[in-house]
């Protein structure tokens, strides 16, 4: 959900990613320093500046793991539907699963939720634009297999992602007028019929 410039994948930055997760979790993103990072990482300030500009871009190449990681979960376990729509669907309702467990987004949520708002009302993360190309490359393939009825994949991955990130933003609301495993069988059977035939 958050966008970052850091787009290099390198096992040199794991431990730095997971000592970001550490700060996160305990004290919030806005009071996660590079000072923290580098020290809970056991490196120097200078080695973690050599491999990220600053905290924030740590902080968003982590959340671009965490959710990306996320997202590759829950489209590998959706791989044994039989067509396309089956394993969109599947994909969203087990997503917002793993989305509504998640430890870092609810800490976010909890602590700094302002930082979401970009993200819901400016612009699209990094995150987000990887989860509209896969859901992209599903709907072209539903289309071909008969199950998504005839679009623009781009403007239909666009309409899901508007719903689907409400359900994501409100992972913290206490008083949902559903429960959240009831809403997201429900958000499953709207993602179906929207993209029926």
């Amino acid at each position: 959900m958050l966008s970052h410039r850091h787009e290099a994948a390198d096992p040199r930055d794991e431990a730095i990613l997971d000592a970001a997760r550490a700060c996160v979790m305990a004290v919030g993103v806005r009071r996660t320093t590079a000072a923290d990072i580098a020290r809970r990482a056991g490196i120097s300030r200078m080695t973690l500046y050599r491999r990220f500009p600053d905290a924030a871009s740590v902080v968003q190449a982590l959340m671009t793991r965490q959710f990306g990681g996320l997202l590759a979960r829950a489209h590998a376990e959706s791989q044994d539907r039989a067509t396309a729509r089956q394993r969109i669907v599947a994909t969203t309702v087990r997503m917002l699963q793993l989305l509504d467990e998640d430890e870092v987004l609810h800490r976010i949520l909890d602590v700094d939720p302002e930082l979401m708002l970009p993200y819901v009302v400016e612009r699209l993360g990094t995150f987000q634009r990887a989860a509209l190309a896969q859901l992209e490359g599903e709907l072209r393939a539903g289309m071909g297999d008969g199950s998504v009825r005839l679009g623009e994949p781009a403007r239909l991955a666009a309409a899901l992602e508007l719903v689907v990130r409400g359900h994501v933003l409100a992972a913290n609301a206490h008083d949902r007028a559903l429960p959240a495993a009831v809403a997201r069988e429900e958000l499953g059977t709207v993602v179906d019929r929207y993209l029926a035939p």
